[in-house]
């Protein structure tokens, strides 16, 4: 779950819009995909059953550079690794020793990451509407168009910094918290993208 939610999320932390307090989510993610080419930071991720227990909590940090590169990286309480090398996706499994690929495209249903690195045409993968103000922040509702994704909605706040919180419910009743600490806008951003090759031990399993 953890691996699915950071997918998603890692990708969806990359609406990093930081707008004037008066505009609207919809504003702010606008302008967003037009302005921020680059950004990182750290997050916490919290998932929640339908009557909101806490389920799992873990921490890591994220980077993305447009279009369509983007790092998400677990470091507590176990190693995870999703990458978006521009064409592709890398999703590594350090427990099992496995890395998944897909390509970027075919993912943009199921992984708002994949969706937030990209440019304006990736957002037609999903209905996106102001859901107005709610705990200080003004949210942001992704509805994604085909059904086949991992998450049935995708809720985006926003603070005055920028993106402070996602909200991710998928069709388990779960729901995936994500708080974002620390985010730079446009930093400088090299990117290290690994990919089965640079694996060794790794067992491959590529999508169409």
């Amino acid at each position: 779950m953890a691996l699915r939610s950071g997918f998603v999320a890692v990708s969806l932390l990359l609406a990093l819009a930081a707008s004037e307090a008066r505009a609207s989510s919809l504003e702010r993610f606008s302008e967003f995909i037009s302005e921020t080419l680059t950004a990182r930071g750290e997050f916490e991720q919290k998932i929640f059953d339908h009557k909101r227990k806490l389920l799992q909590e873990s921490r890591g940090v994220l980077a993305f550079s447009r279009p369509g590169k983007f790092r998400w990286t677990y470091v507590k309480p176990y190693a995870q690794l999703i990458v978006g090398d521009g064409s592709r996706v890398w999703i590594y499994d350090e427990d099992l020793k496995q890395v998944t690929v897909k390509k970027l495209d075919q993912a943009l249903g199921s992984t708002p990451a994949a969706l937030l690195a990209g440019n304006n045409e990736a957002m037609g993968a999903f209905r996106l509407s102001d859901k107005g103000a709610r705990d200080g922040l003004e949210w942001l509702e992704a509805l994604p168009r085909e059904k086949e994704g991992n998450f049935e909605k995708i809720r985006m706040g926003f603070g005055p910094a920028g993106l402070e919180v996602m909200e991710l419910a998928d069709s388990f009743g779960q729901t995936t918290v994500l708080r974002f600490e620390s985010l730079e806008h446009n930093p400088p951003v090299a990117l290290q993208i690994n990919t089965c090759k640079r694996a060794p031990g790794f067992v491959l399993q590529c999508g169409a």
